[in-house]
């Protein structure tokens, strides 16, 4: 399986903002979608960063209260490691070990065009694990 069959069950949809949002915007945005990473994009939707929880933990640790009016294209992680459609499923977890990512944008004509986090790796690597012990325990009861 590919990571296109993780979009396909989970579907598309990704929080962005653009770069000029505060680190306060992020942290609202974080906090009320439930999620643990935004996207940083421009106009035409193209990957410039990405946010995270840790990132917020970082800010806080280094400017204190006052990183909250931060644009986010001054602390965002601009190095992004992002992933296809394409992308198989074992090179998925290879890339999120090697990079310590825990969330990783797929990209489509330079565009951003979902996003994978561990949670959807982990889900579905127990779905093909069981489908597996299902077909196993069919074989031997013949």
């Amino acid at each position: 399986m590919s990571v296109q069959g993780i979009l396909k069950e989970k579907g598309c949809a990704v929080i962005t903002a653009p770069p000029k949002a505060t680190v306060a915007d992020a942290c609202r945005l974080l906090h009320d979608s439930h999620i643990g990473a935004i996207v940083v994009v421009d106009e035409q939707n193209v990957i410039k960063g990405i946010f995270t929880e840790r990132d917020v933990v970082s800010v806080i640790a280094r400017s204190g209260a006052r990183g909250l009016a931060a644009d986010l294209q001054q602390v965002m992680w601009k190095n992004v490691h992002c992933c296809t459609n394409e992308t198989s499923i074992n090179d998925l977890m290879e890339a999120m070990n090697r990079h310590k990512a825990r969330h990783l944008p797929v990209k489509a004509n330079g565009q951003l065009a979902g996003i994978v986090s561990i949670g959807d790796v982990v889900r579905h690597h127990i779905r093909a694990i069981e489908c597996e012990a299902e077909y196993i325990r069919s074989y031997i009861a013949g």
